[in-house]
């Protein structure tokens, strides 16, 4: 380890920077969040950034040249002037008196550097390449922000003000621990993060009171997997993914997706697929209730979103009849998403002002569609799940008025490397479809906006034969 990682109070201390720029500034800014009287030596004006620092009172610009003396009572220095040869001197005095010093951009004679900073406060995550990648700090900051919600500071300080009340209630360090390991790993996260903070104090303050018992009930998470490209995954849906203890998932989740999921969590397949529903609808519900009943985290991964055609509303209205705590995660469904894949805008000035979302599912041969309110002019159809009735409703939409050359298009596997389009019209979609031997997850979009495919077409891919739901990350590099 090349550096010692440590965090410094300097809330009421003192720190001072030598320079009036735009860097210096950004040092004093810090120093100035973290509670220090900022000390700013530099003989010239300083810069605008400096400006918007002015409404603090911490701040005090000594407009004059850097002089040994200004380090009298300084706790930390930053050297942050353009001039080498007087960042040096800062650099020398102050290691003369034991004062930490940055030099800005000079790694090799700092006796501290400043990492890519994660301000979840009180939380703080700091990562550092030991002045050897800075970008590449930052990039690694960039990634970490995503992992770590804004609502983790929140969290922390709920810990914060129960932390004496469990220090009454646990006599060892090992109670302590094991008791916050609970209540961390518990729904009570959750309900800081989504903005429940007096519902998770109570169930903190319970938790507490019930020493030494496991929650009774646990928590479901309905959690919208998208089309099937793992890029389109919310925060929120990953987060959730990697801490639940058991998976309950479906047919249309892909595999790079379920792949994403917390490696240990036990999982059920309660796929369904057309005219062979593997789980009843009543029995998946039910064993959500189960699961959770049993104090686990329960993530109901569906794929696309879980309340456009999912089903989620039933679901949800079993858990509240028993009692399960539950949130829901909303995702890129299917028809925006495969359709933005394939370059179709589901709307557009020229084309169409309005969308109407439907079901293609067949029933004794038949769709029971309102086809009046489908056939009217400047808009888009996006039908799910309507494959096996493609002919169906081609001939439906045309006997209600819909002319036969209107554009339409059927999507397979949308947003992955799978994708396929297939383009034509009412009169030609059902032959070109079967030609191309299409095969369920499919989405269908009929309406003049399907006539852009061929100039908005961005996304093509050309999957090798074996390939099945990858993404790009996935194939191989000869691909």
């Amino acid at each position: 380890m090349d550096y010692l990682p440590i965090f410094l109070d300097l809330r009421g201390r003192k720190g001072l920077v030598v320079g009036g720029g735009d860097t210096a500034a950004r040092k004093a800014s810090l120093m100035l969040n973290a509670g220090a009287w900022v000390h700013a030596v530099s003989p010239t004006p300083l810069s605008n950034a400096f400006k918007e620092l002015a409404v603090s009172d911490r701040l005090i610009h000594l407009s004059t040249d850097f002089q040994e003396t200004h380090l009298d009572g300084m706790d930390v220095v930053f050297a942050a002037s353009e001039d080498d040869r007087l960042n040096k001197a800062v650099h020398d005095a102050a290691r003369a008196r034991h004062i930490p010093v940055n030099v800005v951009d000079k790694p090799e004679v700092c006796s501290f550097i400043m990492p890519s900073i994660i301000d979840r406060s009180p939380v703080m995550v700091a990562v550092s390449s030991g002045g050897e990648a800075p970008v590449l700090s930052r990039l690694l900051r960039a990634r970490l922000e995503t992992l770590i919600p804004a609502g983790y500071g929140r969290l922390a300080a709920l810990a914060g003000r129960f932390k004496q009340a469990v220090r009454g209630k646990f006599g060892t360090t090992e109670q302590r621990r094991k008791f916050w390991e609970r209540a961390f790993l518990s729904p009570i996260s959750e309900m800081v993060f989504a903005g429940r903070e007096q519902e998770a104090e109570a169930s903190l303050q319970s938790m507490l009171d019930a020493t030494g018992t496991e929650p009774a009930t646990g928590e479901v998470y309905l959690v919208g997997a998208g089309p099937g490209n793992p890029d389109l995954l919310t925060f929120r849906a990953l987060r959730l993914m990697q801490q639940a203890d058991v998976v309950v998932y479906d047919r249309l989740v892909s595999p790079p997706i379920l792949d994403m999921c917390r490696r240990d969590a036990d999982r059920f397949y309660v796929g369904k697929e057309r005219d062979n529903h593997a789980v009843p609808q009543d029995e998946i519900n039910l064993v959500l209730v189960r699961l959770a009943k049993e104090g686990k985290r329960v993530l109901r991964l569906k794929g696309g979103d879980p309340f456009i055609f999912g089903r989620g509303g039933e679901e949800i209205e079993t858990l509240r009849e028993h009692g399960v705590p539950f949130q829901v995660v909303p995702a890129v469904t299917a028809a925006a998403g495969v359709a933005a894949y394939a370059g179709i805008p589901l709307t557009h000035r020229d084309h169409a002002q309005a969308l109407v979302l439907v079901t293609g599912h067949l029933k004794d041969g038949t769709m029971d569609l309102d086809w009046d309110m489908l056939c009217r002019p400047r808009q888009t159809i996006v039908i799910y799940m309507g494959l096996k009735g493609l002919v169906t409703l081609c001939d439906e939409m045309k006997k209600h008025g819909m002319p036969g050359d209107t554009p339409a298009a059927i999507v397979q596997q949308g947003t992955t490397l799978n994708q396929k389009t297939v383009t034509g019209t009412l009169d030609t979609l059902p032959t070109l479809a079967a030609k191309a031997e299409l095969k369920p997850p499919t989405l269908i979009i009929v309406g003049s906006v399907v006539s852009l495919h061929a100039k908005l077409n961005w996304f093509n891919p050309e999957p090798a034969a074996d390939d099945h739901w990858h993404t790009p990350l996935d194939r191989p590099a000869s691909m």
